[in-house]
């Protein structure tokens, strides 16, 4: 007996266990079937805009004066007379007096010439009636040719002479009267004076400067690989010049007027020369808009208009690779279009060829990229995450209402 109760009792025992583990099994829910993942690469796009697009050249320069003057005295004296415009920063009209020298020297000089040109005038008036008196009274004597001598033409000419000597004298007592007289040679501004009130001047002195306000100019340099840019390498574009005045920017509008036709020794640049009428305003008529003044001495920037081309596009440099850029089709698969660059703009390059209106470039960065790939917009992954987000929240706004 004991013997029995020996094997059955295992046997009930494992057989309870078999019982159990078969009931826990059917209590076991199946798994969950997973979602098939989709590896199709996502990326980010953004339109292509074909413009027209107008081609500048960026430069840089000082604006001066296109005429300046040293003024110098080319008579020697006392200084007697100074205008009171004739100071540094002053400006000055055309033929406007600045500064007189002791002209009483020079006037006492033309007295003397003018009376030394008149009795030369009355000695070959007298030379000449002499000559008509010596050839009447030979042809009364007789019969033959008179001499040059007998008819005293030499005499003649020797008083001519004279006369034009004491002309000559008279023309020159009269110029350096005018000289005592220093005028501005054209509308200018005074950059230096350097006499004084009755300070005394020697010829070839040193009187001041002045610059010319009708026209101002800049050098401005310019690449040589960038005059290709440029209508007939810049001849007659126009600038746009930006600077400062008074604490604010401003836009002078100039023109190219000349090319200096060398290359730089130190820096291999070429120089086109923009020039910029009545840099200070002074002939802006009084009802007219204020005009600020571009002064000299000033640093500017230049943006000189260039080419223009019909239709281009702008796209960041980092895009391009081998002169190929990355286009999701109409497909939405992977194409490299071929591009023409034209220029290089800081970390744009522009674009001629190999785009179209609304091609779609992509934007972000491809691990594996081969041409022709499946791909997928961000924009599309987003929309579906939003549908499955709107669907979880209202299966479990139901649930909730059903409890």
């Amino acid at each position: 007996m004991k013997n029995r109760k020996q094997i059955i009792v295992p046997i009930v025992i494992l057989a309870i266990g078999i019982l159990a583990l078969i009931g826990f099994s059917s209590m076991k829910k199946p798994p969950e079937e997973k979602a098939e993942v989709d590896n199709t690469p996502i990326v980010a796009v953004e339109k292509i805009h074909v413009t027209p697009i107008s081609l500048k050249v960026n430069s840089y320069g000082v604006v001066q004066p296109k005429y300046e003057t040293e003024l110098v005295a080319q008579v020697s004296g006392e200084v007697v007379e100074l205008s009171e415009v004739f100071v540094r920063g002053g400006f000055v009209a055309k033929n406007q007096l600045l500064a007189r020298i002791d002209p009483n020297d020079y006037q006492a000089a033309l007295i003397e010439a003018e009376a030394t040109m008149a009795s030369a005038r009355a000695a070959l008036e007298t030379e000449r009636a002499q000559g008509q008196v010596a050839e009447q009274e030979w042809k009364r004597i007789t019969d033959t040719s008179p001499t040059e001598l007998s008819l005293r033409k030499p005499q003649l000419a020797q008083e001519l002479a004279r006369v034009k000597s004491a002309q000559a004298s008279v023309l020159r007592a009269k110029r350096n009267l005018e000289r005592t007289e220093i005028r501005a040679p054209y509308d200018a501004m005074v950059e230096s004076r350097t006499i004084g009130l009755g300070s005394f001047v020697g010829t070839g002195s040193k009187v001041g400067k002045l610059l010319g306000t009708d026209i101002a100019e800049i050098r401005l340099p310019v690449a040589d690989n960038q005059l290709q840019f440029l209508v007939q390498e810049g001849e007659d574009a126009k600038v746009n010049l930006v600077g400062t005045y008074a604490g604010k920017n401003v836009i002078w509008a100039a023109k190219i007027a000349r090319n200096e036709g060398v290359v730089d020794n130190k820096s291999r640049m070429s120089y086109l020369v923009a020039e910029i009428d009545d840099p200070y305003g002074l002939q802006v008529k009084q009802d007219a808009p204020k005009h600020n003044p571009i002064r000299f001495g000033s640093y500017v920037t230049a943006e000189i208009f260039g080419v223009s081309l019909e239709s281009a596009a702008l796209l960041p440099r980092y895009l391009v690779d081998d002169n190929r850029v990355a286009i999701l089709d109409t497909d939405s698969k992977l194409h490299y279009a071929e591009i023409t660059i034209i220029r290089q703009e800081g970390s744009n390059v522009i674009v001629t060829g190999g785009l179209h209106e609304g091609d779609q470039l992509i934007v972000s960065a491809l691990d594996y990229p081969v041409d022709g790939m499946k791909l997928a917009l961000l924009s599309d992954e987003i929309s579906i995450e939003s549908e499955e987000t709107i669907k979880e929240a209202s299966e479990t706004q139901i649930a909730s209402t059903k409890d």
